[in-house]
């Protein structure tokens, strides 16, 4: 099977390098677009990939084409094994990366040294320490601006996630822009999304053109500096001329990225989804553990991908609950 024909490669020729694994379910902070306001349901312990069986089904994947690995949650700090889970993950011919909301940072960043663990998205939806309350149920503030200056002096690379909810931080978005003018941060706003239990509707979601139009309005326009998209880009982004950071928009909804999607997601209990919007999964875990080749279950899922969004081309799809209610919620699905 040749590189170009992989079972990492799906029906319309998009090839998928980046495998983004969810530790577990649990978190330490209960945003209300991640988790439903009631909590969820836990899968059992059982049930959950120790760190033998994730470094067993990541080989897999890494042997036919992955070669970027992102570890999310819930909290993957949380995870007592964590340090287990990286050193043997960081065997493999991958760059490693992780999502967290910041308060364990500290506890780990020698971790996170040792193996070269370097690149970090930071999970922060305010700079105010009342709405980060608000938000997440706890008051954690302090300790994950501390932890975010913590990761810039010991010279991590960091982007700082901000999900965007209407009426809660769209007033904060020139502010965040303009913390890059003195910390070398990507900042990257992201378009609320429905997931299960999060009481999505578009008017809580803050477009592409809103953010840009806030933007635009705060500097002038030969200030604003459109940057060159990645190769597989999720973030459109931008710079302010002279500022140390830059910022990017993650809009999922209003102005998808499907064409050059390459992820794939694990989940805590070794599911495979093949979207972040789909509710379709495939278990790799069991066959795993029957000691079954899990290679063309892979193979099943990736070609069943569909082009846009699961399905959902338009926005009205997504308007409509039954196309996503059964859906994980955010918090078991991963960042």
């Amino acid at each position: 099977m040749t590189a170009s024909n992989t079972i990492l490669t799906d029906g319309f020729g998009r090839k998928h390098n980046y495998l983004r694994i969810s530790l577990l379910e649990k978190c330490n902070l209960r945003c209300t677009y991640c988790m439903p306001a009631d909590g969820i349901a836990l899968s059992p312990k059982a049930s959950l990939m120790t760190a033998e069986e994730i470094f067993g089904i990541a080989q897999t994947f890494v042997k036919n084409g992955v070669d970027k690995i992102r570890l999310t949650g819930g909290e993957p700090l949380l995870r007592k094994d964590f340090p287990e889970i990286v050193s043997k993950l960081s065997e493999l011919n991958i760059s490693l990366s992780i999502t967290t909301n910041g308060i364990l940072i500290d506890r780990y960043l020698e971790v996170l040294k040792e193996f070269k663990i370097k690149k970090i998205n930071l999970s922060l939806d305010t700079l105010v320490s009342s709405k980060f309350h608000s938000i997440t149920l706890r008051n954690q503030f302090e300790k994950v601006i501390h932890n975010l200056h913590l990761l810039l002096n010991n010279d991590f690379e960091v982007k700082v996630n901000v999900v965007l909810m209407k009426g809660f931080n769209d007033n904060e978005i020139v502010d965040f822009v303009k913390l890059t003018q003195f910390l070398p941060i990507s900042v990257r706003f992201i378009e609320f999304m429905p997931f299960a239990g999060n009481e999505w509707d578009r008017s809580k979601m803050v477009s592409q053109k809103e953010i840009l139009s806030l933007v635009e309005n705060a500097f002038s326009a030969d200030e604003i500096q459109k940057l060159e998209n990645e190769k597989n880009f999720t973030s459109r982004n931008y710079k302010i001329k002279g500022f140390q950071g830059d910022f990017g928009i993650i809009s999922s909804i209003t102005n998808p990225f499907c064409d050059s999607c390459n992820r794939i997601r694990l989940t805590a209990d070794g599911k495979i989804k093949n979207c972040l919007f789909s509710n379709s999964e495939t278990d790799l875990l069991t066959a795993f553990r029957n000691g079954e080749s899990i290679a063309d279950l892979i193979s099943e899922s990736i070609q069943n991908k569909k082009k846009v969004r699961a399905g959902m081309v338009t926005i009205d799809e997504m308007d409509d609950p039954k196309k996503h209610f059964d859906n994980r919620s955010m918090i078991a699905i991963g960042g």
